[in-house]
This record gives C-alpha cells, sequence and structure tokens, in this order.
C-alpha cells in the first residue's frame, strides 16, 4: 500500500467517525427536540384551559351573588357569558388527554360542574333563594368549590407530568451527547495511535536513510537500508542504495 494511500486512509477512518457521530448526536437532539416539545405543548394546552375554567367559574360566582341581590339582568348575562367560556376550556381539555389520569380528571370536571349549573340554572330572583346567604354558602358555594377543586387537580397534573417532561429531556439529552463524546475520545486515541504509526513506518524509515547518506557521505560507509514496507520509501531506499553504489564504483575506478 502506497504512503499516500495509507495517509488518506487513516484521515478518511477518523473524519468518517466524526461525521456518524456528529450525525448520530444532531438526529437524537432533534428527536428529543420534537417529542418534548409536543408533550410541552399538550400539557400547556391542558393547563390554559384549566386557567380559564377557573376564571370562568370565579365569574359564575360573582353571577351568582348578583342574582342573590336581586339583580337578574346583571347576573344572567354574567353567568351567560362565563358559562359558555367554560365550556370552551373544558372541550379544549377533553379534546387533549395525553397523559395518565386526565380522562377522570376531565369527567369530575365534567360532572361537578353539571352540579353546580344546576343550582344557577333554576331561578333564583324573586324566590326564596334570593338574599338566602344561608343557602348560597351551604350549596352553591360548596359546590363551587367541588368544581374549582377538580379544576386545580387537572393543573396539578399537568404540572407534574411538564416538570417530568423537563427532567426527561434532561436525561435524553445526556445520552443523545454521549455517542458524540464517545466517538470523540475514540477518534482522540485513533489520532494518537495514527501518529504513532506515521513515525514507526514512515518518520523513522527516512530518519534512518537521512542517518545512512550522512554515514556514506562522511565516513563512506555502503548505504544498506532495508524497509520493510513495500511502498515509497522502499523504492527511494533502493533507489539512494544503487545510487551510492554506483558512486563508490565511479570513486574506485578513478
Amino acid at each position: 500500500m502506497k504512503i499516500r494511500t495509507k495517509i488518506m486512509l487513516g484521515f478518511l477512518i477518523l473524519a468518517l467517525m466524526l461525521a456518524v457521530a456528529g450525525a448520530f448526536s444532531i438526529y437524537e437532539l432533534r428527536a428529543v427536540g420534537s417529542s418534548v416539545q409536543a408533550l410541552l405543548d399538550d400539557n400547556y394546552r391542558s393547563i390554559t384551559a384549566a386557567k380559564s375554567m377557573t376564571e370562568a367559574l370565579e365569574r359564575e360566582d360573582s353571577g351568582m351573588l348578583l342574582l342573590l341581590s336581586g339583580k337578574w339582568k346583571e347576573g344572567r348575562e354574567t353567568l351567560r357569558t362565563a358559562d359558555k367560556k367554560f365550556i370552551e376550556a373544558l372541550e379544549t381539555a377533553a379534546n387533549n388527554l395525553t397523559i395518565k389520569g386526565e380522562k377522570a380528571c376531565v369527567e369530575k370536571i365534567s360532572k361537578a360542574y353539571k352540579e353546580y349549573s344546576m343550582l344557577w340554572d333554576q331561578p333564583i330572583v324573586n324566590t326564596p333563594r334570593e338574599g338566602n346567604l344561608g343557602w348560597y354558602f351551604k350549596d352553591a358555594h360548596q359546590s363551587f368549590k367541588n368544581v374549582k377543586a377538580a379544576v386545580q387537580e387537572l393543573m396539578a397534573l399537568n404540572d407534574q407530568a411538564m416538570y417530568e417532561t423537563a427532567s426527561d429531556l434532561k436525561n435524553r439529552a445526556h445520552r443523545a451527547v454521549m455517542p458524540g463524546v464517545i466517538a470523540i475520545l475514540s477518534a482522540l486515541v485513533f489520532t494518537i495511535l495514527f501518529n504513532y504509526f506515521v513515525n514507526i513506518y514512515i518518520v523513522n524509515p527516512i530518519l534512518l536513510l537521512i542517518k545512512s547518506i550522512d554515514n556514506f557521505l562522511n565516513k563512506g560507509e555502503p548505504i544498506s537500508v532495508k524497509m520493510d514496507s513495500d511502498d515509497e520509501l522502499a523504492d527511494l531506499a533502493a533507489s539512494v542504495t544503487s545510487l551510492t553504489a554506483m558512486v563508490k564504483t565511479s570513486e574506485d575506478k578513478s
């Protein structure tokens, strides 16, 4: 094998190791980024829906108090607007069931909300319920707290999922980087070995040939360098040996 081929092969192997490591790391990091982004988007969508439901519930509670105070129009308008917002947020959460336990939470919210909405859906103004704070705290407000607790449970579930996703991202990123680190270390070891073999099979033979030429020029010692390889260095050694033999013969004749 020729010297040029040997050197080129060594650099090609080194480049291939780094390219494979880089490609694998990039692939893993992109895969991790895509999957984690999808999970975070799903969790964030559910958390946003839970926040909207909480805000709607607060407005409904205010609407209930308006009805208790005899303000029918203002109370009904507030309840109608808040109910629409709550239902939209609940549908968003119901269409975004991506983690374990989320379906049960949504069903719990739906059941609790139906019980709560039945209380303010019935007439309150001009009934014994108007101004009845005892009824409000015993039934209406307690039902309101039940719905709110179910919504908060959904939010807490997705908060925990986001935390676990972030922790998983850290571990998966570490796993994605490790092949690149191993490949770089392997490339470093290969570079040291490659340098060692270059010295053994290229540099040392050249130094030996130079030393033999100096001995021939200074001391007249014949050159007799044997190369273990079958490459340009062997051809060079053979040519130098022939050349010095011819020079020596010419000097002897003269």
